[in-house]
């Protein structure tokens, strides 16, 4: 999927349709294959469709409550690690539908939130972390790496629901 021109001078639209575009990759890379097919693993990696939206959705609401908030986990967070680690397994109850409708709610929720800000260049502190060292960041850097962060596992997606049954998740 393409993202959509932006309106003259719209930077956070831009983003946000950039963001959106991403998404709909996502709900893509599942449309007409089962809940068991959304569930398995049939790549070299332990990744599936579902535990992707379920991951890919959890960053998003975890990255918007800590720009929001100022504050972010640092990699000694005993139960922020522990919710990274879960967010790519769903639950019985986390049906490709429910996490769907969630990852519609964080979108939603991350819209409000960039158009909220003042400007994009507002800051919210980084932790470190062994991966790289924190300090300050723009709005615009934190609505940047959710592009970088869900594009990259869209593309995870493509590769998965291609192993399924050859058909490419975008595109």
């Amino acid at each position: 999927m393409t993202t959509p021109p932006e309106a003259h001078g719209d930077e956070r639209g831009a983003l946000l349709a950039a963001l959106a575009s991403q998404r709909a990759a996502f709900r893509q890379a599942v449309e007409g294959i089962t809940e068991e097919q959304a569930r398995s693993t049939p790549s070299a990696s332990e990744l599936s469709l579902a535990g992707l939206i379920k991951h890919v959705t959890s960053g998003e609401a975890g990255w918007i409550d800590s720009m929001r908030s100022g504050r972010t986990p640092g990699a000694d967070d005993e139960a922020a690690v522990k919710e990274w680690e879960q967010s790519f397994h769903p639950t019985d109850e986390e049906t490709v539908a429910v996490l769907l409708e969630r990852y519609d709610r964080v979108g939603a929720e991350t819209e409000k939130a960039v158009r909220e800000v003042p400007s994009l260049d507002d800051t919210f502190v980084l932790a470190d972390a062994p991966w790289q060292q924190g300090g300050p960041r723009s709005w615009r850097w934190g609505l940047l790496h959710l592009i970088e962060e869900a594009a990259r596992h869209a593309g995870h997606a493509d590769v998965i629901r291609e192993t399924i049954d050859g058909h490419k998740a975008m595109g």
